[in-house]
């Protein structure tokens, strides 16, 4: 078994003010993601409380959606966002 393909996207990008047990989404483009391929990301900033999920939502594309499973509002500083896809 061959080792996969990783690609990497990332931009700089400010949340706002996410409310108790609600979501947000952004985009992150990552050059060659299909999507059939696998994705995770992260974000350069202390982030307790919030959980990313990341899906290659079409060519080139990742949709990254940030959830906020804490009791109250979370408001993450600007950061770097980050997607890194495996190409399957």
């Amino acid at each position: 078994i061959g080792r996969a393909e990783e690609l990497n996207g990332s931009k700089t990008f400010d949340w706002g003010s996410i409310a108790s047990g609600a979501t947000a989404q952004t985009t992150v483009t990552v050059t060659g993601a299909g999507v059939d391929d696998f994705a995770v990301a992260s974000m350069s900033v202390s982030h307790s409380d919030m959980v990313f999920l990341a899906q290659v939502t079409a060519a080139n594309t990742v949709t990254v959606t940030a959830w906020n499973r804490g009791a109250g509002a979370v408001d993450l500083a600007s950061g770097t966002l980050y997607a890194r896809v495996l190409v399957r």
